[in-house]
């Protein structure tokens, strides 16, 4: 079974979400939860954006004690030494460097030519390949370029040093059978390609940003990268959570599987949460607070009589635990096993009176307790 990377950007483009502005000390205690989690790389931050940022990074280069830290850099000079500078106390240090190279990128944003683009990747690859550990090149807005340049720019990269090659869809255009064909694309055009590590880094602006990394997966690509509950610019990214818990109920499909140890997910969710304000979503999956929540009176018999009726993974590897939440579409069942963890007792007459006034209240559109239930009702 094939090993995939992560390579988790909740410091660097999950911060980059509108609002958000962690403190040193913060992304250190987000770096200690992702090591526990056994993320590959952690990228802290992009070192040269601010004084600030430069801290962070630096600082979560020393709060971790293994794995590789990285830091993002432009194809400058300046940029590279911030982010070599910041990653001094890592155990293990990587520049990302990235460009775009999509025609309306180059012209409109950068107002350089693909020849000019071509020069920078190779300088600033081979300059940062001399102040870091490791190199990874990624080719901004990949997914809307000219194939054959891209296959050009991958390269180049990997020629001046560059051992991780990223190919992301930037503004979230891509569809999965495309991703797949372009990453076979560059394959073909530029066989080098299959020396190296590819990655792919996918955004959720058509709610697709999974579902592509998995097609990315699938097609034979061996880092993903992703942040906790899926934040980062606009739409986010590729849910940290989602693409390892996918991996881990259908490794029979992909053949692979990540480091990640489970059981770390929960606290890192809700640190992050909590530290950038960013409120999960109840029916976020995963980490959602209705991810393993089941009200429908059918689904509740089918799991009071076997869990696997309609839960596809185990809710304890996460540290969490199933529940039957009583609502208007509740069975019998699971209301007679909520009385019964409750400690009430009540005969077969009993149960169908209780039931029947529950049903009547849930109608109502409130949340129902037992408490409601039995209001004014003598034992």
């Amino acid at each position: 079974m094939r090993r995939i990377k992560i390579f988790d950007t909740t410091l660097r483009d999950g911060e980059q979400s509108p609002g958000i502005a962690l403190r040193p000390d913060e992304k250190a205690e987000i770096a200690h939860a992702l090591e526990r989690l056994r993320v590959d790389v952690i990228e802290a931050g992009f070192a040269a954006s601010s004084p600030g940022d430069f801290e962070g990074v630096a600082a979560v280069a020393a709060a971790v004690s293994e794995g590789t830290v990285a830091s993002l850099a432009r194809t400058t000079e300046d940029d590279i030494d911030a982010a070599a500078d910041a990653l001094l106390g890592a155990p293990r240090s990587r520049i990302h460097i990235f460009i775009a190279t999509s025609a309306i990128h180059m012209e409109k944003k950068l107002g350089l030519s693909p020849g000019e683009v071509l020069e920078r990747i190779s300088w600033s690859v081979e300059y940062a390949a001399s102040r870091a550990d490791e190199v990874e090149f990624s080719a901004e807005d990949a997914t809307r370029s000219d194939r054959e340049f891209l296959a050009e720019a991958v390269r180049r990269a990997i020629e001046a040093g560059a051992t991780v090659v990223n190919l992301p869809d930037t503004v979230g255009y891509t569809t999965p059978g495309e991703y797949v064909r372009l990453l076979d694309d560059v394959r073909d055009l530029c066989p080098a390609a299959h020396q190296v590590e590819l990655s792919v880094h996918c955004h959720d602006d058509l709610g697709l940003a999974v579902a592509n990394s998995l097609a990315g997966v699938g097609a034979g690509v061996t880092q993903v990268e992703c942040t906790i509950n899926g934040i980062g610019e606009r739409a986010g990214n590729a849910s940290l959570e989602e693409v390892v818990m996918a991996l881990r109920v259908r490794g029979d499909h992909y053949d692979a599987a990540t480091g990640i140890d489970p059981r770390g997910i929960w606290d890192a969710s809700t640190l992050v949460s909590r530290l950038t304000g960013y409120v999960v979503q109840p029916n976020k999956a995963i980490v959602g607070a209705n991810a393993f929540a089941h009200e429908a009176g059918i689904h509740q018999d089918g799991l009071l009589k076997d869990v696997s009726t309609y839960q596809i993974m185990d809710p304890a590897e996460l540290g969490l635990a199933m529940t039957l939440p009583l609502g208007k579409h509740s069975g019998r069942h699971a209301f007679a096993r909520a009385c019964e963890e409750a400690g009430l007792t009540l005969d077969r007459d009993a149960l169908t009176a209780a039931f029947r006034r529950f049903k009547e209240l849930a109608d109502l559109g409130s949340r129902v307790t037992l408490a409601d239930v039995f209001e004014g009702v003598s034992a």
